[in-house]
């Protein structure tokens, strides 16, 4: 089977959020399940051609955008040993110091879109079907469905379109239309119109054959309006194609007993190996509190969908449990502010790195004891997978992939493997803090927790296989439609 992937951010290339990591894991796990695949992105100004190896192989991909046309020029690079990476260079578009954030996204990435399209040609590259990702590649399903209808080359190729964050919409001014060379037909409420604009994602779930998120309980909880971000509707009239797949970590790159960025690594037969990250973990932080003392930690965005407000506002009854705490992350400003504060209010207890560094995330999830995640939405959520397998007990928020991976943990049956709270407020989330320390003090039963989570399994090899299951339906969707 011949998949083609698609995404705006790959690790190791480009990497702003969670996309990238299961952009950069899912298709080596594919490629051990025997399917075929070429991997594209845009390659922009930040990815070193010599770090990655890249070689150029074609002059030029002509793009018509508006009625000028422009030019993509093909690199091609590697994830893993098999797995081919095809980058599309653009200096107009990608040549930036940023990957996201211009007035002209919807533009940027309607070339993407397209490049990609004409990329496969040039290639001679017969996708069985597009993997394609958030409203960056939503115009791809589109274009298919109309300037490439009759196009013999992609005639048997189906589209499946995951929804990574449906926050993020691509939406753009009508005008929109013309640039993107495509019909008028399409602007009304059946199509990509909405509200009088375009809305890129809509156009992904209307025009694909099968639409995905990363969760069960996200896929359900899209189709309500207080998780649809006005698209509940547009997603009910296709739930019959509407599925959750739970994403995965690669479990080569995190694993606690090989990571170097670790003080000591350890497995699930030696456990107590764990307690020497911890204490070098408080030592680097200036923590200074009992060994006998729980510690907690958050690496996160720092906006409220990460539940940052409910922290925030119950932050001194948490602390009041004797606590040590610390966090990493980058977000609103009045977070920054905030923690700054809560700081020098407990200064022997609490540390906050506004930053963004992927080692001294590692040594977190290594060396915490819990790890909070109180978001009031979660499509997926990768943190407690990584924590999972670090033996370290997640804390979290019932929704979307938090509720389909965190189990609550039950002392009478020994089952589950961490803390789980349901309603979006401050005194459910300082209760499951207090039964999380509770935990803490039975030392037998934290134990058992702890490795219970690192006996779970979100590996990429079962959620590979999930993938290649809809892939298959894709392609027999897309044949039996025509």
């Amino acid at each position: 089977m011949n998949i083609a992937l698609i995404s705006s951010e790959v690790v190791p290339f480009a990497k702003v959020g969670g996309l990238a990591d299961v952009a950069g894991s899912l298709p080596k796990a594919l490629e051990k399940n025997d399917v075929c695949v070429k991997v594209f992105l845009p390659k922009y100004k930040s990815i070193d051609e010599n770090k990655f190896g890249l070689k150029k192989i074609s002059s030029y991909v002509s793009i018509p955008i508006g009625e000028k046309i422009k030019n993509a020029h093909l690199w091609e690079g590697k994830i893993g040993e098999n797995v081919q990476v095809i980058l599309i260079e653009n200096e107009e578009y990608f040549g930036r110091d940023n990957i996201y954030g211009y007035h002209d996204d919807p533009e940027r990435y309607t070339f993407f879109a397209r490049a990609t399209i004409e990329a496969l040609k040039r290639l001679n590259f017969v996708p069985d079907v597009i993997h394609a990702n958030d409203w960056q590649t939503g115009l791809i399903p589109v274009y298919l469905k109309t300037l490439y209808k009759e196009d013999d080359f992609f005639k048997k190729t189906g589209v499946l379109y995951t929804i990574h964050n449906l926050a993020y919409q691509g939406i753009t001014d009508k005008s929109h239309l013309s640039l993107a060379n495509l019909p008028l037909s399409i602007f009304n409420i059946d199509g990509i119109e909405y509200y009088g604009n375009i809305n890129i994602m809509k156009g992904g779930i209307i025009f694909s054959e099968a639409i995905n998120t990363v969760s069960k309980t996200y896929a359900n909880e899209i189709q309500t309006p207080e998780y649809g971000e006005g698209l509940e509707g547009v997603l009910i009239s296709r739930k019959d194609r509407l599925f959750g797949i739970i994403n995965g970590i690669d479990y080569e790159v995190w694993n606690p007993e090989t990571d170097k960025d670790i003080k000591v690594n350890y497995s699930i037969d030696t456990l107590d190996k764990k307690r020497e990250n911890k204490k070098a973990l408080k030592e680097e932080n200036g923590l200074n509190s009992p060994d006998t003392t729980p510690l907690f930690g958050l690496i996160s965005r720092l906006v409220d969908q990460k539940g940052l407000d409910i922290l925030v506002k119950g932050i001194d009854k948490i602390m009041s449990f004797n606590i040590d705490f610390i966090i990493l992350g980058t977000g609103d400003e009045k977070y920054h502010i905030m923690l700054k504060e809560l700081m020098e209010k407990y200064p022997e207890k609490l540390k906050a790195h506004i930053m963004f560094d992927p080692h001294l995330a590692r040594r977190i999830y290594a060396g915490v004891d819990f790890f909070l995640m109180p978001s009031r939405f979660e499509p997926c959520g990768l943190g407690q997978l990584i924590s999972l397998r670090y033996g370290t007990i997640p804390v979290v928020r019932k929704t979307g992939g938090l509720a389909d991976t965190v189990i609550p943990f039950d002392p009478n049956t020994n089952t589950g493997n961490g803390i789980v709270f349901e309603e979006y407020s401050s005194d459910a989330l300082i209760d499951a803090v207090k039964r999380a320390v509770d935990l803490y003090n039975q030392p037998s039963e934290m134990k058992i927790c702890q490795k219970n989570a690192m006996k779970s399994d979100y590996s990429w090899n079962k959620s590979a296989k999930e993938y290649i299951k809809l892939y298959k339906e894709t392609k027999e969707y897309k044949e039996t439609a025509q």
